[in-house]
């Protein structure tokens, strides 16, 4: 089944594939995943019903394996993961999308190769810009079509970012609230929350 196949040569294809059930700390969702034809592969988790015509409660969360699946505090990644699944469980009803945008959007080994140059004094948008990269180069247009295919028409999102908000609006995603997720400070991530506040406008207080 296929969730979309754009007209428009320059809209990313993206492919329904299948659904399980994921019970988690947080309740059992349903886990439900997609494929571009590159082969990259995204899954969204749903917690109750979504499709009521309903603004929904969501994370767009890009892939961080460092903070999600190894507990890295150099960011706040894993912690925003976990605090939104609370949210999601609480509410009894929301989504998460998992998108494979690592570093966002430069990929895992240039992450680490951003992380060595953090090391040796830039921050995280100079990083990226030292390697070659914009500071933010994911594209968010198959969280759109994702969305489409869950029935999901607009979205309460769970972000610090501001800007974040018109990149999905212009993605063609139904933005109607954004909803604070200020978790996981420490002093190994405090440099990098300023540089997200000062920077790309990150909403964060101290």
């Amino acid at each position: 089944m296929s969730s979309h196949l754009p007209s428009d040569p320059a809209e990313p294809l993206i492919q329904y594939v299948a659904s399980c059930k994921l019970p988690t700390p947080w309740g059992e969702f349903a886990m439900h995943g997609f494929e571009e034809p590159g082969g990259q592969e995204h899954v969204a988790l749903t917690l109750g019903e979504v499709a009521d015509g309903q603004p929904v409660l969501a994370r767009l969360h890009s892939e961080c394996l460092t903070g999600d699946a190894l507990f890295s505090l150099r960011c706040d990644c894993g912690f925003q993961l976990e605090a939104a699944m609370e949210a999601i469980s609480r509410e009894g009803r929301g989504a998460l999308l998992y998108l494979r945008q690592e570093g966002r959007g430069i990929g895992l080994i240039n992450k680490i190769r951003a992380y060595k140059l953090q090391d040796g004094g830039a921050d995280t948008v100079e990083a990226n810009e030292q390697l070659g990269f914009p500071a933010d180069m994911r594209d968010f247009r198959i969280a759109r079509h994702m969305l489409n295919h869950l029935g999901i028409g607009s979205v309460r999102v769970m972000t610090n970012n501001p800007r974040k908000l018109d990149t999905l609006q212009a993605a063609g995603i139904n933005v109607v609230e954004r909803v604070p997720l200020q978790v996981g400070r420490n002093p190994y991530n405090d440099h990098y929350l300023d540089t997200k506040a000062a920077k790309l406008g990150h909403m964060l207080i101290k």
